[in-house]
């Protein structure tokens, strides 16, 4: 194989898939397997050991999920990924991979209403200390900091609010602090921010959401700079001799890819949110799309959104990609393809009206998901973000009229025309 650095279109059609050897097949075969026979008792001994690196078990790795992992992290620029059975569950093991009772972590306060949950409720469990910030603000991110921080965490485009992260920025700060940036990079994908290039150390991904395009499969991962230090004495749960491995140390053992091999081998085998190779392989097929998609995702968004900024009945537009934005400057910087499909605006009429307006839509599906080929819509307040209250609602930008949409690939004409009967519905200015 040349030595050639493939572009981006061509590697999420070919990373981590080659012609299968044994029968010719091009397209990545589903190997719907739970196991594996070994060649002999001394190699599987190794494997589990973690002396050689082999398949063992599908818990734990499969040559479907592999391909997925090997495409993610090629396209992301990071040394390695591993996948699990959804975003959530990907983002919860990254975080139990580097935390132990007693950690603290700093968190934007403009997430995914699932994600404030997971933090609030499932590391308060863990006895993890948990500080939510104002992500605009590097001063806030910068005197929510303690000696116990361990990580910092946002997402590239906050979700619903259409914040921007300035990621350069809040790396440095987590850096200063010795600790990693964690970033959500579901919205962008790949194809339209890169987290890694500008600092941040780990990313991760609901891949049921753009990565796959299609509302078919739930997946997630989690991919690694490889840059980071986790043998500065501030994280022990990752460079200590590990009890489980007969004290193996896992950032001494495998260098840059310490963090990935304690994210699997402990965290993956251990919880056990695997992906099933069929879901793989559903998401690998959509990533071959990835860059027609989301050109067309963004088209379609910025004619969407300008629109509703030009229309009486509609109040604010949270969308980066939009002139007006404050988050505009951010975005030429960081996303400079543009700045996804997903983003709210408010109805002035509250919740009666965000009932009419949804109620009255033929091509926006009303249903909980972001990121397909077709156009979605939904009422966060209500669902999405219901578990929030009132005040985290108003720091995730969400009021009582606020409708996020996520818009398709469907004709650009026929979405505006479905908003215009949606606005109809709403009644008030021609």
């Amino acid at each position: 194989m040349s030595d050639r650095e493939f572009g981006f279109a061509t590697r999420t059609v070919h990373a981590g898939c080659r012609p299968d050897p044994d029968t010719g097949a091009r397209a990545l075969p589903i190997y719907q397997t739970t196991s594996y026979v070994f060649e002999d008792s001394e190699a599987a001994a190794a494997y589990f050991n973690l002396q050689e690196y082999g398949n063992t078990y599908s818990r734990i790795m499969n040559p479907t999920v592999a391909a997925l992992e090997e495409r993610v992290a090629s396209l992301d620029g990071g040394v390695g990924a591993v996948a699990f059975a959804s975003g959530l569950a990907a983002q919860n093991a990254a975080l139990f991979t580097l935390l132990r009772p007693g950690d603290h972590v700093v968190v934007s306060s403009a997430l995914y209403g699932g994600s404030v949950t997971q933090f609030k409720h499932v590391l308060g469990k863990m006895s993890v200390e948990l500080d939510f910030v104002d992500p605009d603000d590097p001063g806030a991110w910068r005197s929510a900091l303690k000696d116990n921080t361990k990580v910092l965490f946002a997402e590239t485009i906050g979700n619903p609010g259409g914040n921007v992260l300035d990621i350069e920025t809040v790396a440095e700060i987590a850096h200063q602090h010795e600790c990693p940036l964690m970033v959500d990079n579901t919205f962008a994908t790949p194809y339209l921010c890169k987290p890694l290039d500008w600092g941040a150390d780990i990313v991760v991904y609901s891949a049921t959401k753009f990565l796959g395009g299609h509302g078919t499969s739930l997946g997630g991962l989690v991919v690694d700079s490889g840059d980071f230090n986790w043998s500065n004495g501030r994280f022990p749960v990752v460079a200590d001799p590990s009890p489980a491995y007969h004290g193996l140390s896992f950032h001494e053992t495998f260098g840059f890819y310490g963090f990935l091999m304690k994210l699997r081998a402990e965290s993956l085998r251990d919880l056990g949110a695997a992906i099933s190779p069929f879901n793989a392989f559903l998401l690998a097929q959509g990533i071959e799309t990835l860059p027609l998609r989301m050109r067309q995702h963004v088209s379609n968004a910025v004619t969407v959104a300008e629109f509703l900024e030009q229309d009486p009945r509609v109040g604010a537009v949270s969308y980066p990609g939009l002139a007006s934005s404050r988050y505009h400057e951010l975005a030429e910087k960081y996303l400079p393809r543009g700045c996804s499909s997903v983003f709210c605006f408010d109805l002035p009429g509250g919740r009666d009206d965000g009932i009419r307006f949804i109620e009255s839509l033929d091509l926006f599906s009303h249903l909980a998901n972001v990121g397909d080929a077709k156009s979605l819509v939904i009422h966060p307040a209500s669902t999405t973000h219901r578990q929030l209250n009132d005040e985290e609602l108003a720091a995730a930008g969400i009021g009582p009229g606020t409708i996020r949409l996520s818009v398709g690939i469907e004709d650009a004409d026929d979405l505006v025309w479905d908003i215009k009967q949606g606005l109809a519905a709403v009644g008030g200015a021609s």
